[in-house]
Parts: C-alpha cells; sequence; structure tokens
C-alpha cells in the first residue's frame, strides 16, 4: 500500500524520534533510593559463596522458589527480607558486595555486606571460618563509598550514601552460635546473661556509631527473632514443642536494652537516624497463632531433618516439604519467604508496638518531602 501524501518524510520522523531521545536523555528522572544491607544470614544474599566457610547456601533446595529456581546463598527458599524491601520500595535487589557484578551504574542502586555467621562481636562465628564480621562489613562499606566516589564524583556518592537506606541485622548469632553454642562456652563462662546483654549493646553502639560515622542517615536496627522457637532450639531443648524459656529470657531481655540504646543514639544526634525494629514481636504473631496467618505450623521446618526437622543443615537429602507458604520456616533458623513478607510487610506499615519511632512508609513519605536535606 502506498503511503498517504500527508505522511513526513523519513527523514523527517527520525529527526523527531531523535530530538524526543535527547530530550529524554537529559530530563530530570527520579533515582532510586539507594539500599545498603549489613549483618548475618538472615540477610546475606550471596556474599558468603565467595568465600572458603561452611555458612553457605549455594546448593539446593535453598532457592527452589527464588524466580531463577537456583540457590543463590540466600538462606531461603526464595526471596530474603532485603529483597522484599527492594520490591517495596521501588529498587532493584542489591548485588553482593563481593559478586563480580558490581560495578558501573550497579554502585547506585546500593550494595549487601552481610554474610551468614557474624554477630555483634568479633568472636561469634569463629567456627564456620573466613566469614565476613562487622569490622570488615565497614571496611567494605567504606571502599565501596570509594568506587562509588570515582564513578559519580565525591559530592555525589555523599548524597547517595546520605540519603539511602540502610538495614541491619545483627544479635542473633551472637546467643546461639556464641554464648549458647555448647555448655559452658567461654562468653558464658565471661558474663552471666544479664552481664552480657549490656556488654552486646556497648558494641552494637559502636558499629552504629561507625555506620553514622560513614555517613548512614536512615537505619533500620532489627532486634533479634524468637530465638528459643525456631526449629533448632526445639529440636535440642524441647520435650513437648514448647520454646526454650532461656533463649526467650535472653532475647526479651536484649530487645527492650536495644531499643534504649536507640534512642540514646537519637537524642545524641538530635534526629530519628535510627529506627528499631521488634521482630520478635512480629515473629511471635505466626508463632503463637500460625493458622491466622496461613502457615500449617510455626514448629516445624520446610526442610531439615530429625525432630522439627530441625537438626542440622537443609540439603538435597533432607526432608522437604511440598508447599513452603505453609510453613513459617524454611530451615532450622530461617523464616520462609513468606515469612518474610510478612515480616516486611509489618516493617512497612506496622504501628509503634513494632516500629519505633515510625514505620518504613513513614520514613519514605518523610524523606521524601525532604530531599537533600537528609
Amino acid at each position: 500500500m502506498m503511503a498517504s501524501s500527508s505522511a513526513p518524510p523519513i527523514a523527517s520522523v527520525w529527526l523527531i524520534l531523535s530530538l524526543f531521545m535527547a530530550l529524554g536523555s537529559v530530563s530530570p528522572q527520579a533515582e532510586a533510593r539507594a539500599f545498603f544491607v549489613f549483618g548475618d544470614s538472615l540477610v546475606d544474599n550471596g556474599n558468603n559463596n565467595y568465600l572458603l566457610t561452611t555458612a553457605r547456601a549455594d546448593s539446593p533446595p535453598y532457592g527452589i522458589d527464588f524466580p531463577t529456581h537456583q540457590p543463590t546463598g540466600r538462606f531461603s527458599n526464595g526471596l530474603n527480607i532485603p529483597d522484599i524491601i527492594s520490591q517495596r520500595i521501588g529498587s532493584e535487589p542489591t548485588l553482593p558486595y563481593l559478586s563480580p557484578e558490581l560495578t558501573g551504574q550497579k554502585l547506585l542502586v546500593g550494595a549487601n555486606f552481610a554474610s551468614a555467621g557474624i554477630g555483634i562481636l568479633n568472636d561469634t562465628g569463629v567456627q564456620f571460618v573466613n566469614i565476613i564480621h562487622m569490622p570488615l562489613q565497614l571496611e567494605y562499606f567504606r571502599r565501596y563509598q570509594q568506587r562509588l566516589s570515582a564513578l559519580v564524583g565525591v559530592q555525589k556518592a555523599k548524597q547517595v550514601v546520605n540519603q539511602a537506606l540502610v538495614l541491619i541485622t545483627l544479635g542473633g548469632n551472637d546467643f546461639v552460635n556464641n554464648y549458647y553454642l555448647v555448655p559452658f562456652s567461654a562468653r558464658s563462662r565471661q558474663f552471666s546473661i544479664p552481664d552480657y546483654i549490656p556488654f552486646l549493646i556497648s558494641e552494637y553502639r559502636k558499629i552504629l556509631q561507625t555506620l553514622y560515622k560513614y555517613g548512614a542517615r536512615r537505619v533500620l536496627v532489627t532486634g533479634t527473632g524468637p530465638l528459643g522457637c525456631v526449629p533448632a532450639e526445639l529440636a535440642m531443648r524441647s520435650r513437648n514443642g514448647e520454646c526454650s524459656a532461656e533463649l526467650q529470657r535472653a532475647a526479651a531481655l536484649f530487645n527492650p536494652q536495644l531499643v534504649q540504646m536507640l534512642n540514646g543514639l537519637n537524642n545524641e544526634l538530635g534526629s530519628d537516624v535510627f529506627i528499631g525494629a521488634n521482630t520478635m514481636g512480629m515473629q511471635n504473631d505466626f508463632i503463637n497463632n500460625p493458622r491466622a496467618f496461613g502457615f500449617v505450623t510455626s514448629k516445624i521446618a520446610c526442610c531439615g531433618q530429625g525432630p522439627y526437622n530441625g537438626i542440622g543443615l537443609c540439603t538435597g537429602a533432607s526432608n522437604l516439604c511440598p508447599n513452603r507458604d505453609l510453613y513459617a520456616f524454611w530451615d532450622p533458623f530461617h523464616p520462609s519467604e513468606k515469612a518474610n513478607r510478612l515480616i516486611v510487610e509489618t516493617l512497612m506499615t506496622g504501628s509503634t508496638k513494632y516500629m519505633y519511632p515510625m514505620n518504613l512508609s513513614t520514613i519514605m513519605a518523610l524523606d521524601s518531602k525532604i530531599g537533600s536535606s537528609l
């Protein structure tokens, strides 16, 4: 069919398209907020894959419900908490800091520095060998900023970091993989629990102060979960499915002191830099009433072996449930993707019972108004 005589010449069409493309390339576009993640296996998205360590999630059935259905280093059947936060704030998932793909424009998305097995203390997780303890995670954050500065300039890099959202998840391993790891552990001989917790809090405070020194201005700080109720502890310590009273007591002492410390830091800084997340309360909700959240059980892990599927690692030889969405726990220690989604929903919209002094939706709305003055 012949072209209409009113149609513009092809050269003109290309000229118009080129102009639109040129205009589009200089139009201001809203950049997604950068996101940085620090902590342990609850938030590690693959750093330990690049290390010679036993703390790994790089073989099936880990990742069975991930979009690729392949293990990624996440201690989950699918997505973990940072992945779901990235979805909710409209950002790409962060890459592990050790990933060779973390170059160029990907640096603007942020980075995940977390490493399975680590704790607040440097002697936590020593049995795993060659993991990224907190001093090195913080050093990697400093090196990341040097790399970002080389890409976009010092001022822009500072702005990206100042306006970023930061998540840090620490503390659980300092109990289960340190104090209570073996009877008469070195730390349990050194401290009673009422003395150990203030020591942990004081060390955590130094970590958070360093994060602030390195430019973090919005930091979600999660408390420990219900340590005594995870399938691993039920398998080791429970007779009738009851949670370990000793570990629950430790978590119940730790979490309020953590919030008190965050309040003190914020008061010193004159700003709500540190946001406390009551993840114990969030998880207690579905542990105490699993069916209300669509779970058939909060005691038995989907993947594992032994009582409550709580013994050893999740491997190809483990028992594996057919429907992960029916289980609050994926493996002996880690929530399922569905449980992670419930946790993130509460991070986003929870009341001050769970999020103090505000939830993540409020933070996002507030910071969108503040903009570059953060």
